[in-house]
């Protein structure tokens, strides 16, 4: 099996997408990964679809610069807005985190009941519901916006009083819909999947779009034979940041761990 050396491509409106990188680390262990965190431009969700999408190309314009491979859309409201876009744009396979997850809660789901919580410009898209026409039309889909979560999140805040009284409130819509499975629809989130599995209680399945887009990447890659399958090297994961290096870099180990040392600036003309 010929070995495709070029990395793949990461990128989120901040460190969300780190989770996925986390995943993608952990999954395919010889891949070299560029990864390009908008913290400068953070928040992508309140934010037009028409802004996000311009932002989604300049970053993949950056990251084809890296020659990268494929690129993964870490982030649920980039995906939501510029995926498709994106897909007509380049001639390298792109993924989102949208159509894993819906998938995965189909096979997770006992009771056809699935909620799916993200940004406001995630779940205002209807991209959610538009993947679940297609991927999962069976299922009974519940969909909230928790605006605030990725503040606290990107803050540090995953587990304070104040972050447990938030998500009671915004998860009120999903917990009276019953829902037996709930999609974190923003990379960011499975950092506070402790708090909302105390306020969706032990029976509701969590579900990563994180850990599911990993799945999608090593299928793609294994059926199109890119895969690094020789490595000569150590596989090598260099980050990017338009906001304060020394912040990405501070809270970048708290979503991945210590292989966020290599972080270059990058400011935006």
């Amino acid at each position: 099996m010929s070995r495709d050396g070029r990395p793949i491509g990461v990128f989120d409106s901040g460190l969300g997408g780190l989770t996925v990188v986390r995943s993608l680390i952990d999954l395919l262990p010889d891949e070299d990964i560029v990864y390009f965190g908008d913290t400068g431009r953070f928040p992508y969700g309140p934010k037009p679809a028409e802004e996000v999408c311009k932002y989604s190309f300049e970053i993949t314009d950056r990251l084809l610069d890296r020659r990268i491979k494929m690129l993964v859309v870490a982030c649920n409201s980039a995906a939501a807005a510029a995926l498709e876009q994106l897909q007509q744009r380049v001639d390298i396979p792109v993924i989102g985190v949208i159509a894993p997850g819906i998938r995965a809660a189909r096979q997770v789901t006992e009771t056809g009941r699935v909620g799916v919580i993200g940004t406001v410009g995630t779940i205002s898209s209807g991209a959610y519901q538009r993947a679940a026409d297609e991927f999962a039309p069976d299922i009974l889909l519940t969909c909230a916006a928790c605006p605030g979560f990725v503040e606290f999140v990107e803050a540090g805040d995953v587990d304070s009083d104040q972050v447990h009284v938030l998500a009671e409130r915004l998860l009120a819509p999903v917990c009276e819909a019953e829902v037996d499975t709930l999609v974190l629809g923003c990379t960011h989130y499975p950092l506070l999947a402790r708090t909302i599995g105390d306020v969706m209680g032990r029976d509701v399945v969590l579900v990563s779009s994180a850990d599911e887009t990993a799945f999608a990447v090593r299928d793609l890659l294994t059926s199109e034979n890119m895969l690094a399958t020789e490595p000569a090297r150590d596989p090598r994961h260099v980050f990017f940041t338009s906001g304060p290096v020394d912040t990405f870099r501070t809270l970048g180990v708290r979503f991945l761990g210590p292989e966020v040392a290599a972080v270059e600036p990058w400011h935006w003309g």
